[in-house]
């Protein structure tokens, strides 16, 4: 099997949870280009649908499911509904999150628990349903989207929980890859750097820090969400079948410093 072989995602079925925006657009389409059907799985109805009609656009097949990852009746609804139109699942992606930033002496602890019940907590639920979907097939990729906030602690913003949720994401990765490895499941994760998503670009309380990150980016720039695209592919396709409980790092060399 050649490269081009290794990396086709011909006839494979994924969910982007996330997927309506952002990274998880981005992911979204590049599973679609390397031959997924992707259902796109988000809260936001309005921006999921045009995401569903750009990968139809591209050739495969695709669906919306309204989920919030923080109700487990959601993604019980959301498991039901893959098998219900796919058959089956074989590549997933944790992708929906959020950030609160702040100093973490004023953190409020509604914030605190809103960041980690979506971020952590949902994110494993959400594998938890996918990799009994995948057990019984003996296959299956569940990918997670954490970030470089796992691992440093990612000035000059504060965002205590955002942080503390990524880093439990990079130990579920490890974690969980350990134990369904043995039922052909592979979980592995991205750790992106800062990224111009649609939201980091028309925040007006970042333009201030866009202009301070680009400065301590070696690259002298931030990430484009269409960067992550080869990443993802790699690790949902046959190329990363040795590939097994790792978190990639794409980031322009941040953590290089």
């Amino acid at each position: 099997m050649n490269v081009i072989q290794q990396l086709s995602l011909e006839g494979k079925k994924a969910l982007v949870t996330g997927g309506g925006s952002g990274i998880g657009r981005s992911i979204t389409h590049a599973l679609a280009e390397a031959g997924a059907d992707v259902a796109v799985i988000d809260i936001n109805t309005e921006l999921a649908k045009k995401v569903v009609d750009e990968v139809k656009k591209i050739g495969r097949e695709s669906f919306f499911i309204r989920a919030d990852v923080c109700k487990y009746e959601d993604i019980e609804n959301m498991a039901n509904e893959i098998v219900k139109t796919f058959g089956r699942l074989d590549i997933a992606v944790n992708n929906a999150g959020i950030s609160c930033r702040g100093n973490a002496e004023n953190l409020d602890i509604d914030d605190w628990d809103r960041v980690i019940n979506l971020n952590l907590r949902g994110s494993f639920l959400c594998a938890q349903k996918e990799a009994k979907i995948m057990i019984p097939q003996k296959y299956g990729k569940i990918i997670f989207t954490s970030s470089i906030s796992s691992s440093i602690i990612n000035i000059p913003q504060f965002h205590i929980a955002y942080g503390a949720s990524k880093a439990g994401i990079d130990h579920l990765v490890k974690g969980l890859a350990v134990e369904w490895i043995k039922h052909g499941v592979y979980v592995n994760g991205i750790n992106p750097g800062a990224i111009y998503t649609p939201f980091v670009k028309n925040a007006k309380d970042l333009k201030d820090l866009i202009k301070i990150w680009e400065e301590y980016y070696p690259i002298k720039r931030l990430g484009y969400p269409e960067e992550i695209k080869g990443a993802v592919v790699y690790l949902a396709s046959d190329a990363s079948n040795f590939t097994v409980g790792h978190n990639l790092v794409i980031d322009g060399g941040y953590t290089c410093l």
